[in-house]
């Protein structure tokens, strides 16, 4: 299996977002994480970060969270642009992940109309609650025009232990990570928003858009303990881990 770290977007938000203690008006340009997992049994995404409009028309997609979550990248700077440079279109996708169903991490999902999408069964029950626009969770994004299939567990995707959906509960209820075990012997947690950025994951800072800041704590002390057995974490929107990462078409084999 190969994996590929592909872009979702760049968005501005402000700093103490993620920092409490920092200055409010202090922002941070964070990328948006996806991947493309080659397995020889079918494409599978996990996120498919933010819809291609964002760029060019924010508050006619996200309304008033366009001025608290900016999108600040260029028109192609999205996951099916990333996958066209791939030769792939959305039709080879076979499996959709949702980490979790923030617009930022499922806004591509409706163009995946051929793939099985998968969540959190928790997540889809937060997804439907009547102040998840509040939340920034958009019902065009993952409920119009494709189905999800949920899940409770952890569950292995293939059933040969290389991808393993891990539910680590605290920025949302039903966040789920990815472990990745790739031909190489490399290993990789796929952590999105349980581990914003490498800080977070030690666990002395808990962002403000944490939804149970005890369940993120208790995920984080388990991802510390799979890091431990030679894991690499790879965060969410880490800026600085993000210019050290292989990108687009180089992957990780």
């Amino acid at each position: 299996m190969r994996m590929h770290v592909l872009t979702g977007g760049f968005l501005q938000m402000r700093r103490s977002v993620f920092y409490p203690d920092a200055d409010r008006a202090e922002k941070m340009r964070l990328p948006v994480n996806c991947y493309l997992l080659r397995h020889p049994r079918g494409n599978v995404l996990f996120d498919t970060g933010c819809h291609p409009a964002v760029v060019t028309e924010p508050e006619a997609r996200w309304g008033g969270l366009a001025k608290f979550m900016t999108p600040v990248g260029r028109p192609e700077d999205n996951l099916i642009d990333q996958l066209a440079e791939l030769g792939l279109t959305p039709d080879d996708i076979d499996l959709v992940i949702n980490s979790h169903l923030h617009t930022d991490h499922c806004g591509c999902n409706r163009f995946f109309r051929r793939a099985e999408v998968r969540a959190h069964a928790q997540e889809l029950e937060y997804a439907r609650r009547p102040d998840a626009l509040a939340q920034g969770i958009f019902s065009e994004d993952w409920a119009e025009g494709t189905s999800i299939r949920p899940f409770s567990e952890s569950v292995d995707i293939f059933g040969d232990g290389r991808l393993i959906l891990l539910p680590v509960p605290g920025h949302t209820p039903g966040m789920t990570a990815a472990l990745v075990h790739l031909e190489s012997g490399d290993r990789f947690v796929l952590a999105s928003d349980c581990v914003p950025m490498s800080e977070h994951l030690l666990g002395e800072i808990i962002p403000r858009n944490t939804w149970n800041p005890e369940l993120l704590t208790a995920s984080l002390a388990e991802l510390r303990r799979i890091q431990s057995q030679g894991y690499t974490v790879l965060c969410g929107h880490d800026p600085v881990q993000w210019d050290t990462l292989r990108t687009g078409a180089l992957a990780y084999e």
